[in-house]
């Protein structure tokens, strides 16, 4: 697997870091960055929510972690491991662990609430906006070791703004682009070549108004899948925005069967991801009959009728042992996982900051 993409880190490596250390519509955040040293306890603590994020195929469990990281973030209001793991990991709470609307638009609150503050961490980026600097302009002084947290920032706001309203996705569009837009300029292979998949979702999901591109947008994802073949969510992605803007439901089923057919282990430290892009293909194939037009969908699958999909269950863990340390699986940053007046507010801040 490249560098650049997601990498496993040991959790006795964070805890020696971590010890080493000890020598109008508005979303939520502050901006305000500070230095604060870590102490031992709170670098076993960050362990402690590092081993139990590797569970988080257990929504249960990431729950779980996201509480543990909270407390080390109250014990230490600038952990950046904290705060990246919580923009991450309430994304992916809301994204993969529930469909009621509420809830998802509430956890993707979090993310970008923990996300801002995130960011902030990079002190010029935190002056600029306070001196009143646009978001989208102030992320341009990012470094790469900003680039995880501005990537989940970006793809949580997203999200959130499409589940509420097309003007709230239209209102935040401009600071999503940018964060992308920086993120790829520092790393594109961050996250499974995560900026080429963000632009092909771009270019099917805006209004036709506004520029919809069915085929930029296939070349996007072309990028994307090339660059990280073994990520599913490229292709339910493309599925869902591409084949149904294009209304090509050959497409549509041939990812889908392709997302079913692949083994969601083969990249043991996105398992969990990988499995709930395979709920969220079971999800779009049940509702083909209301994405496409009834003849066509019918040429498409008796050209392609749908295969017998194999059951895959998780290589057995070797035996633990004093020389091999438990791993915690950490996304990989670049050097380190879309006026309103009828738009919501960004929910207020919870303390935390995409």
């Amino acid at each position: 697997m490249s560098p650049a993409l997601v990498r496993p880190l040991r959790v006795t490596a964070v805890l020696a870091a971590l010890v080493v250390q000890a020598a109008c519509a508005k979303h939520p955040g502050s901006y305000e960055a500070a230095a604060t040293p870590a102490g031992v306890a709170e670098a076993s603590a960050t362990a402690d929510a590092l081993s139990m994020f590797e569970a988080r195929a257990d929504g249960a469990e990431l729950e779980k972690s996201l509480l543990a990281f909270e407390k080390v973030l109250a014990a230490n209001p600038t952990d950046r491991v904290a705060l990246e793991y919580l923009t991450r990991g309430w994304y992916f709470y809301g994204d993969g662990y529930t469909d009621d609307k509420a809830v998802k638009i509430e956890r993707w609150g979090k993310a970008i609430s923990y996300g801002t503050r995130c960011i902030a961490q990079n002190s010029e980026i935190a002056s600029k906006i306070a001196a009143g600097e646009k978001e989208k302009d102030a992320i341009a002084a990012a470094r790469p070791e900003d680039a995880m947290c501005i990537y989940w920032t970006a793809s949580a706001l997203g999200k959130w703004g499409k589940e509420q309203s097309l003007s709230t996705t239209l209102k935040h569009l401009p600071t999503v682009k940018a964060y992308i837009a920086k993120v790829e300029e520092m790393d594109p292979t961050i996250w499974y070549y995560g900026p080429a998949r963000y632009w092909g979702a771009y270019y099917a999901a805006i209004p036709s108004f506004a520029g919809r591109d069915t085929e930029v947008s296939a070349k996007y994802f072309d990028t994307s899948l090339k660059g990280a073949p073994n990520y599913l969510g490229t292709r339910v992605l493309r599925a869902e925005l591409n084949a149904v803007a294009a209304q090509d439901p050959t497409l549509f089923l041939t990812d889908l069967y392709a997302v079913l057919q692949s083994d969601p282990y083969v990249l043991p430290e996105i398992a969990a991801e990988n499995l709930r892009e395979q709920d969220k293909a079971r999800n779009l194939l049940a509702k083909k009959g209301e994405l496409f037009d009834k003849d066509a969908l019918a040429a498409a699958i008796a050209a392609h009728p749908e295969p017998v999909f194999p059951t895959f269950r998780p290589p057995e863990a070797p035996a633990a042992s004093a020389a091999t340390p438990a791993v915690a699986e950490r996304p990989a940053d670049a050097t380190a996982p879309a006026a309103a007046g009828d738009a919501k507010e960004r929910p207020a801040d919870d303390g935390g900051a995409q």
